[in-house]
């Protein structure tokens, strides 16, 4: 009996271990067109199979607003930036060991801007065109444009992302992280705000 036990438990291990090498597929599509904002987020093991997929904004979801709930939090933004100033280098070697374990499948977003003034909104969109060009050209499977609109204050967009991400690659950094005291105060900071 116990030696099925075993088996279980290292069945489930290397099924787990597994998942972590091949990695996970994150796909969001969304569209926006003036104030509303439909999209979809999945997320898939071995590149196939769903295993969290939300819409937006779902049926069931009211949209409320209430400015008495923002008022009440207020963030010392001071306090935080305090904190994280020791923790700044471990922070962004962390952000590139994690950017070296995604890899990108799919980037293509379309933006439509406009300004009440034609002048403002051809200068800005030369400037959002030069700005595109140059992030275009970091990497093959990018493909970001957009296009002036003279009809008004408009900012609208549309795109199709997907991402692998190989979480085996960044248990052993964010051990290392997370063993930091400053990135432990951090995190505290962070909550208790």
């Amino acid at each position: 009996m116990l030696n099925i036990l075993w088996m279980i438990m290292l069945i489930i291990i290397l099924f787990i271990i597994i998942l972590l090498l091949i990695g996970i597929k994150i796909k969001v599509e969304y569209d926006k067109k003036g104030s509303e904002v439909k999209g979809c987020l999945k997320i898939l093991i071995f590149k196939k199979i769903k295993i969290y997929s939300r819409n937006f904004p779902s049926k069931d979801e009211k949209i409320e607003e209430d400015e008495d709930e923002d008022e009440e939090k207020d963030t010392d933004i001071k306090k935080i930036f305090d904190l994280a100033k020791p923790c700044l280098k471990d922070l962004l070697d962390y952000l590139k060991t994690v950017l070296k374990s995604m890899k990108i499948k799919t980037v293509q977003n379309h933006l439509v801007f406009g300004m009440a003034s034609y002048a403002d909104t051809g200068k800005y969109i030369g400037i959002i065109w030069g700005v595109l060009s140059v992030i275009n050209s970091m990497h093959e499977k990018l493909s970001l444009s957009a296009e002036p609109s003279f009809a008004g204050s408009v900012l609208d967009g549309n795109g199709i992302n997907e991402l692998e991400i190989y979480p085996l690659k960044v248990v052993i950094p964010t051990i290392r992280l997370l063993s930091k005291k400053e990135i432990r105060a951090l995190i505290r900071g962070v909550l208790d705000e």
